[in-house]
């Protein structure tokens, strides 16, 4: 096999390996989500608020004539408000729970980039015991010396209660 061939193979066996995110900051922290679950990235813009919802849920916008939540990042992992700048985004993303599709929007602070990363080297993420909850990373990597943190879009787009009482309007109804 030639070196030219060597090289190809070993190009399409990282490529299998690897899967794209789409990785943005929350203050001085890193984070990504798969690219397959991004449907748009936006500029930040006023949303419609919506009365008696936890803060962190700042409201809908009309995408296209869909009507879709829009969530702070930040304000959601308990990392405090920060104000909304030019370069503040709302990253349109797909959530699958359950047997239903949920399109939100999420503020991140900034956009970094589109990286690659080896299935291999993605870690767990650490059990810091039942006062800090991890629940929403699926684990991290080392990019360039940097540490990301891969969030589960699923349980991050999780509504509190929204969807308990769909999972107990299904169970009393199959009853």
């Amino acid at each position: 096999m030639s070196q030219i061939q060597e090289s190809e193979l070993t190009e399409k066996r990282l490529q299998l390996d690897s899967e794209q995110f789409l990785s943005f900051t929350l203050g001085k922290e890193e984070y990504c989500v798969d690219i397959l679950r991004v449907q748009e990235i936006r500029s930040w813009e006023p949303v419609s608020r919506i009365p008696n919802v936890p803060s962190y849920e700042k409201g809908v916008v009309n995408l296209r004539g869909s009507i879709v939540p829009i969530i702070d990042l930040r304000e959601r992992f308990q990392l405090g408000r920060s104000e909304y700048t030019p370069l503040t985004v709302v990253v349109v993303v797909q959530a699958h729970i359950g047997d239903k599709t949920r399109i939100m929007g999420i503020v991140v602070d900034t956009v970094s980039d589109v990286i690659d990363v080896n299935k291999k080297l993605i870690q767990g993420a650490p059990n810091f015991g039942t006062k800090v909850s991890t629940e929403f990373i699926s684990g991290l990597v080392s990019v360039n010396n940097r540490m990301v943190m891969l969030l589960d879009v699923d349980k991050l787009l999780r509504l509190d209660g929204v969807d308990d009482d769909d999972d107990t309007v299904k169970a009393a109804t199959s009853h």
